[in-house]
């Protein structure tokens, strides 16, 4: 750690010289998000921080509050809009309520590796989604992730399209969520994060889905038998500014921000991912089981929440769904 810190030192110093030459002043940045210390998310955020000091020859200084302290993903986007809290990095599921056509991303077994998610959010239909949040008061810098989610369940594991049936699964309250586990046959119960634990224990609930960071550090697996890797949606977690900040600062504070934030975030996914490949051997370890989902099975859930994510696509802009669809068939043919 005092290397780190040397190093760090070192690094500031030899920024500062550049740093007079630009116009840059003394902020303090709140940087607000949802995880526990340790997360991928949270390291992100400590590496835009450091690279935000070197880069500003330390008079730009972000400050870290994670775990929630700053409230709620919706409190959190509204005092960004507010101009009371400087950085975010949310969900694309809430972020969808302020611009709907976010969920676009969301849409279940859409991306069959992380390199497909990259090509969409790295390229023109990402970009543009970033640059839709201005009006609702936001600035997108870029996307970080919680990553794929995987279904788990105390019943079986999933290997064709009929062990999903009748599961009563936790999801999140997104309404594309609930239609597409509906279609699917299961019975989805939007529920806070903090009762899905002693639901899954009481066997009230028989399922939920999330990362391998996520059912792991919440002991999932002492109530959860299955893990079936369906990897059914990406959630990608946008690292968005006030806007009201934002235009105050100076093209070259401007630079820093956005410069620092696409450095972290390379870092923040490599790093996510691999956590991931760890998470995924701990939870055996723990005497999880895990099943990868059959190839043709995953087609049929697809082919069957097509419909659900159809009807939703249909209530967006038509020139954002026409760019996502041109966007993804590309992805499709050349990444794999």
């Amino acid at each position: 750690m005092k290397l780190r810190h040397l190093a760090l030192v070192a690094t500031l110093v030899a920024a500062s010289a550049s740093a007079l030459a630009q116009d840059v002043r003394d902020r303090v940045i709140k940087f607000g998000h949802l995880v526990q210390p340790g997360h991928p998310i949270a390291l992100g955020a400590e590496k835009f921080a450091e690279l935000v000091a070197s880069k500003s020859g330390g008079k730009m200084k972000v400050r870290e509050y994670g775990a929630s302290v700053l409230g709620s993903e919706a409190q959190q986007v509204g005092a960004l809009q507010g101009g009371v809290q400087e950085m975010f990095a949310p969900a694309t599921t809430s972020v969808a309520s302020l611009v709907k056509e976010m969920s676009l991303i969301d849409t279940p077994f859409s991306f069959s590796s992380a390199k497909q998610v990259d090509a969409l959010l790295q390229g023109p239909f990402g970009q543009t989604m970033l640059k839709k949040l201005e009006d609702k008061g936001l600035v997108g810098l870029d996307y970080w992730e919680t990553g794929f989610r995987n279904v788990t369940n105390s019943r079986k594991p999933v290997t064709s399209p009929d062990d999903v049936k009748g599961l009563k699964i936790r999801v999140m309250g997104n309404p594309l969520f609930l239609e597409s586990f509906s279609a699917l046959g299961t019975n989805p119960v939007p529920m806070a994060f903090g009762e899905l634990y002693g639901a899954l224990e009481s066997r009230a609930l028989d399922a939920q889905e999330n990362p391998y960071s996520i059912v792991l550090t919440s002991k999932f697996y002492e109530v959860q038998k299955y893990m079936s890797v369906t990897n059914h949606v990406y959630t990608a977690n946008p690292v968005l500014v006030s806007k009201k900040f934002w235009d105050r600062l100076t093209p070259d504070e401007q630079k820093i921000l956005r410069d620092a934030a696409r450095e972290a975030g390379a870092y923040h996914r490599a790093l996510s991912r691999e956590v991931a490949a760890k998470d995924r051997q701990a939870l055996l370890a723990k005497g999880m089981q895990i099943n990868e989902v059959p190839k043709e099975t995953i087609a049929k859930m697809r082919e069957t929440t097509k419909p659900v994510a159809d009807k939703f696509a249909a209530t967006y802009d038509p020139a954002l769904v026409e760019l996502y669809r041109a966007e993804m068939k590309k992805i499709h043919e050349t990444v794999h």
